[in-house]
């Protein structure tokens, strides 16, 4: 954990010293940034391990949403945390569609932060792990690989993000059975609404449309979840 670094863009600074104080103490380095354009400076010599973004930065009312944009051009696989005061429907679908990987509302509490974020590390910790499963599924044209956290549609890589690759594993693990939303979410590591994993999905389909227009392999079941068709 002592080399996991972390990287808070917020304008507040008492707030911002709050969450690194806090992050610090679970032995985590962090570093803080005031503006979209100082983070973007500072991520030129190299990504952060985790990025924990507000949506308003100082003047820019939406500049932690033109960040987010940005670091997804540049990694499809950094976990990206939106902590807000903005908890309306309509910014926690456009933090997600734009790939953000969690989307938490500053009411949070200190240790539900330090969980999300452990969460999110866990996952990326499957990269190097032996795990006792299948490391390759290969099913019709999609191949996934869970030890690069990479897909394949018809041998054309598809950009997802960290959330984004394991609710298709958690799919294509079972094809043809129903997946919850409840399962969805537990297999990604994330708690939010259904509106939110909806929104994934669309996502997720969207990803795959770019490369193969005809793809209808998500299918949403009604009031049941998804599933892959073969």
């Amino acid at each position: 954990m002592a080399n996991r670094n972390i990287a808070i863009i917020e304008d507040e600074a008492v707030i911002r010293d709050n969450y690194s104080d806090y992050l610090q103490r679970q032995g985590y380095q962090v570093s803080g940034y005031a503006s979209r354009q100082k983070a973007i400076t500072a991520f030129e010599t190299g990504l952060p391990d985790l990025v924990i973004l507000d949506i308003g930065l100082e003047d820019d009312i939406d500049g932690g949403f033109e960040l987010c944009r940005e670091l997804r051009t540049r990694s499809a696989t950094l976990p990206i945390i939106f902590l807000t005061a903005r908890d309306s429907d309509f910014d926690t679908v456009a933090g997600l569609r734009l790939g953000a990987d969690d989307y938490l509302t500053k009411e949070v509490s200190l240790p539900h932060l330090a969980a999300r974020i452990a969460a999110l590390f866990r996952r990326l910790e499957a990269m190097t792990q032996t795990l006792p499963e299948a490391k390759r599924y290969i099913c019709g044209a999609l191949q996934l690989d869970i030890h690069q956290l990479t897909v394949q549609w018809e041998e054309t890589p598809v950009a997802l993000t960290v959330t984004e690759f394991w609710m298709i594993h958690a799919l294509v693990k079972h094809p043809g059975h129903v997946r919850s939303r409840d399962q969805l979410m537990e297999q990604a590591k994330i708690y939010v609404d259904e509106a939110s994993i909806s929104s994934h999905i669309k996502r997720i389909r969207r990803k795959f449309q770019e490369i193969d227009p005809n793809f209808d392999h998500i299918e949403s079941v009604y009031g049941a979840g998804y599933r892959w068709k073969y």
